[in-house]
């Protein structure tokens, strides 16, 4: 799902770039843009700021057992 802060930030920029057009019309354009933008980030394959932490942490052990494991096959092979 996107973050609904970034929807409203481009909201905001969108209705910048709009100026002084009628109110019904911002409203408009701004619920059609965010629709547009939910269409379009809704087919990317994005994930979520916690997704990817909690990836990252998995990653990271894996990665700590895999230089343990490393480190005792070198004293084994020396042995």
């Amino acid at each position: 799902m996107i973050p609904p802060q970034l929807l409203e930030n481009l909201n905001e920029q969108f209705s910048k770039l709009l100026g002084q057009a009628p109110q019904q019309t911002q409203h408009e354009l701004r619920h059609s843009i965010n629709l547009i933008l939910q269409s379009a980030f809704s087919r990317l394959d994005l994930v979520t700021r916690d997704e990817f932490d909690s990836q990252a942490e998995v990653l990271n052990r894996t990665r700590q057992l895999v230089d343990e494991l490393e480190k005792r096959l070198n004293e084994l092979e020396r042995s």
